[in-house]
């Protein structure tokens, strides 16, 4: 491969896949893009309704970021969209500052896509793509729990038709309390039916007795929420059902998306700038996992800083063309991959059958009950609603356990963002801690080998004229001192000592306040006549201690291995073992 197309192919990877593009590979994405659409159609403008916009904008969204994704972007498979979650944070964000679907309020949602984009895409270009490791996966998963627990929470006024609040439980409960009594009956059961159809046709598809029948029902399975849409507004047109209170979409307007620059003063970008890292951050984390386990199936490269910029543009493009931020969807995807898509073109396709849509057939949802749409929300974001992961977590480690439970109280008893900067903050806490109290060992030589292990959990030789310790952690001011007492009290319980060895096996780093402990610690002991030494020092940090005084001044020596350190300073050990 040439200069040129090497470089080609990384800036824009769609070169690469349409060298080899073919009849059979567009019949596969062809397939897929159908069976994408049936499911992207009611779901696109369900997520529209969840950010507090037109329904219109959910299909807005799902056309030309799907197309600057499928040229940018590295995933073959990654559909690029409207999801929950992203939706709900874009309503988190909004919902305070203006009416909710006023003009100004749709303006600032799509200005809020286009910061979003303008993060992400400023971010990839700088490869700050690893940044996204200052999140850890816990406080991400308890995140998406405890906003799908909102989002479920949320759609409810739609079932019930009251206008409930739920930016946070507290609010929820009290918005309950004040409308019960105006609780519409009728709303209730529609949606009611709606969720039972959602839940229990699809295990009934499953069952063995009409899987004998189909075949493979996955794919029929995935199409039952556009089912239920045609079937609801069928009964909705011929039954006359708006006469009996039930809500409707209404007029949805048709036509393609009107291009324009979002209205914007200095003022309102930074009102809007905190939601449109929080979104930034957490689409692009979303993204790129779902992006990660396509890559892995497929065995195909994937950079983040080059996802990055590829969510950025799609996102840039949202904001131009009057939708809201959008990212990668696990469902759309899996769905999408399920269904035979090769490459990217299955999510072009998927944006002409779009356009198709929004241009010829938005005149046909305009009688879809808002409980149906708030039904298809709550039964696919409560799959997500699982309390395991926090006891898993509880279990494995206390720190991230309490990590994630903060991080879930966050989100569900203040707000979204809120949540999520506490959560992270904790995070950098428990890890601070952590690393303050590191698991320090005295060790000794395991019989008949070369190992050296903890003397409190294994049978080892030890000697009284040596004395090895580990610490399982870099040396840095927060542990430094802890180190420092340890080695005190084990020094002060040997009389007979000659020789104290630090075994730095597991040390990556040694920072300056660490240093200068080590240089204390070689002097007060050579005072007492006792030799310090190292042992298993890594490369990297040898290099840096060869520029210090601690080198110079060492009373001891610095040993390849622990093995070798016993060997030359307590060769009896050795005959004895």
């Amino acid at each position: 491969m040439s200069d040129w197309n090497r470089r080609l192919s990384h800036y824009l990877p769609a070169w690469q896949w349409l060298k080899h593009y073919d009849t059979p590979t567009f019949k596969s994405d062809l397939l897929a893009s159908f069976i994408v659409i049936a499911m992207l159609v009611p779901q696109g403008m369900a997520y529209a309704m969840l950010a507090g916009l037109p329904p219109i904008t959910g299909l807005y969204a799902s056309i030309i970021p799907m197309i600057i994704y499928a040229i940018v972007g590295g995933s073959p498979t990654l559909s690029i969209g409207p999801v929950a979650i992203i939706s709900m944070m874009t309503f988190a964000t909004l919902n305070s500052m203006f009416e909710v679907g006023s003009p100004v309020y749709i303006q600032a949602a799509c200005l809020l896509a286009l910061m979003v984009g303008v993060i992400s895409l400023l971010l990839g270009l700088f490869r700050f793509g690893f940044l996204i490791q200052l999140i850890s996966h816990p406080v991400i998963q308890s995140f998406i729990i405890a906003s799908a627990l909102l989002i479920a929470l949320g759609q409810l006024k739609f079932i019930v038709d009251l206008p409930l609040k739920a930016n946070n439980i507290p609010e929820f409960v009290v918005s309950v309390w004040q409308y019960i009594s105006l609780i519409h009956i009728g709303t209730l059961l529609f949606g009611l039916c709606a969720i039972a159809f959602l839940i229990y046709v699809p295990k009934l598809l499953n069952t063995n007795a009409l899987k004998r029948w189909f075949g493979s029902t996955v794919l029929l399975s995935r199409t039952i929420p556009l089912f239920l849409v045609v079937a609801s507004i069928a009964l909705v047109y011929f039954f006359q059902l708006q006469t009996l209170g039930i809500k409707t979409v209404g007029i949805i307007p048709s036509g393609m998306p009107p291009l324009d620059m979002p209205y914007w003063n200095w003022t309102l970008v930074l009102q809007l700038l905190p939601g449109a890292t929080m979104i930034a951050m957490i689409s692009f984390v979303e993204s790129l996992s779902i992006a990660q386990a396509t890559a892995l199936q497929n065995r195909s490269q994937l950079n983040s800083n080059q996802e990055l910029i590829a969510l950025g543009l799609a996102n840039i493009s949202a904001g131009f063309s009057s939708a809201f931020p959008v990212t990668g969807s696990l469902s759309r995807t899996v769905v999408n991959a399920d269904a035979g898509a090769q490459t990217p073109m299955a999510g072009v396709l998927s944006s002409l059958l779009i356009i198709v849509v929004s241009l010829y057939f938005t005149g046909f949802f305009q009688d879809l009950p808002l409980a149906i749409l708030a039904a298809t929300i709550i039964v696919s974001i409560w799959k997500l609603v699982d309390f395991k992961p926090f006891i898993e977590a509880w279990k494995y480690s206390k720190a991230d356990g309490i990590a994630m439970w903060i991080t879930f109280f966050g989100v569900v008893c203040i707000d979204i963002s809120t949540g999520l900067i506490i959560g992270m903050i904790s995070t950098f806490i428990l890890l601070l801690w952590r690393i303050s109290r590191p698991h320090i060992a005295v060790i000794g030589l395991v019989e008949g080998t070369q190992h050296f292990r903890n003397v409190e959990r294994h049978q080892v030789q030890t000697t009284a004229q040596v004395l090895s310790m580990r610490i399982d952690e870099s040396l840095t001011f927060l542990n430094a001192n802890i180190l420092k007492g340890e080695l005190i009290n084990a020094v002060s319980q040997q009389p007979e000592l000659a020789h104290v060895v630090i075994n730095c096996s597991s040390v990556s780093s040694i920072d300056l306040s660490a240093l200068e402990m080590l240089e204390d610690i070689n002097l007060e002991l050579a005072k007492q006549n006792i030799q310090l030494h190292l042992s298993e020092v890594k490369g990297p940090v040898m290099d840096r201690l060869q520029s210090s005084k601690l080198l110079k001044h060492l009373s001891g020596n610095v040993f390849l291995t622990h093995y070798q350190a016993i060997q030359t300073l307590s060769p009896q050990l050795l005959k004895t073992s």
